[in-house]
């Protein structure tokens, strides 16, 4: 999955929390399902529209969910630097990848047939799902 600033900062903002976190006593960002799961629905989107040329993204709506989920960090008990730290991790980009592949494979999309990908899109745009409200069709 290419990463975008969208995507990077969706992962940044999770992945180098864990040592902070378990020091206070909080588990991993990543471990918070709320966050992780909606952070790997952008990251879907981002790369969505990023492939296929009949989506597009709907940036603001986009930056102003990222900045609702860091928000819920922030509540969860989390630092602005916590969450800074996290999500710049190489580390838990590439298991947000792995993750988000694996999901998308579990909904019967393979990212190596753009067309099917593009569909799966296109469907989910029309649906109005966590990841069709972050995109508009061309």
């Amino acid at each position: 999955m290419r990463r975008s600033a969208a995507a990077a900062a969706c992962t940044l903002v999770l992945a180098l929390m864990a040592p902070f976190a378990q020091a206070q006593g909080k588990p991993p960002l990543r471990e918070v399902d709320k966050i992780d799961n909606s952070l790997m629905m952008v990251a879907i989107a981002d790369d969505l529209r990023k492939s296929c040329d009949n989506i597009d993204a709907r940036m603001i709506r986009a930056l102003a969910y990222l900045q609702q989920l860091k928000g819920e960090a922030r509540d969860l008990g989390y630092s602005s630097d916590e969450i800074d730290a996290y999500v710049s991790s190489d580390d838990e980009k590439d298991r947000m990848e792995r993750k988000a592949n694996a999901w998308l494979e579990g909904q019967g999309v393979q990212r190596s047939d753009k067309s099917a990908y593009c569909t799966f899109g296109q469907q989910e745009i029309a649906k109005g799902s966590q990841i069709g409200v972050l995109l508009r069709a061309r």
